[in-house]
């Protein structure tokens, strides 16, 4: 993949510019511990096996199916999206980039343009991506609550870009889907302890070390 000729990238973040997926786990597992940790359990499994589904969908899904409870009030979804941010926001801010990351998104920056297309809520993610020094690589920053599908949908419609010319590099089946409900190309990035959660056919790489030229 060292010597790829696409017109655009479009990049997940979580999992694949930062190492920030198990950040996201811990403050999932923390929000609903005190509704005890069979709750927990369920929770966790539910977001690692959905990742690239925004936490608003999370919420609601935790609350219909696992406490039981009337539909969340929009005050309440709020008072979660709060206590979740104040967990997460600092903590991805530090956290590792994946390896070969910065490189490939500085190299290709120079050549292309670049997106971000994330689950994580679109101020949020630009606050962080702003902070971690990354803005002026990207052309568009694009988060919840927008589909993944839909984001990668306009980036094509409003850049002109042919599918087929465009990589999307994902960490979960939500990235893998919207590239294929898009026709674009589709990496995936499985860290090496985690799991794969792609189809036999997807290509997955460890890290991004070797798009590096």
């Amino acid at each position: 993949m060292k010597n790829f000729d696409w017109q655009a990238i479009i990049f997940d973040f979580d999992g694949v510019i930062v190492e920030s997926g198990k950040i996201k786990t811990q403050a999932f597992a923390q929000l609903y511990r005190p509704y005890g940790e069979d709750i927990v359990e369920k929770v966790v499994q539910f977001h690692t096996q959905n990742g690239g589904m925004s936490r608003y969908r999370k919420f609601r899904h935790f609350q219909q199916h696992f406490l039981n409870q009337p539909p969340l009030t929009e005050t309440q979804e709020k008072e979660l999206d709060i206590r979740f941010s104040e967990l997460v926001v600092e903590a991805v801010i530090a956290a590792e980039a994946v390896p070969g990351a910065m490189e490939l998104i500085r190299q290709q920056a120079e050549k292309i343009p670049l997106f971000v297309a994330s689950g994580t809520p679109e101020n949020e993610l630009k606050v962080i991506v702003e902070r971690r020094g990354l803005t002026p690589y990207f052309k568009e920053i694009r988060g919840a609550p927008a589909l993944k599908q839909t984001i990668i949908a306009e980036i094509l419609s409003t850049y002109a870009l042919k599918p087929e010319t465009v990589l999307m590099i994902g960490d979960a089946v939500a990235d893998y889907e919207g590239a294929q409900v898009n026709n674009t190309a589709f990496l995936g990035r499985v860290h090496p302890h985690d799991p794969n959660p792609f189809p036999a056919q997807v290509k997955i790489v460890p890290d991004l070390r070797g798009l590096v030229a």
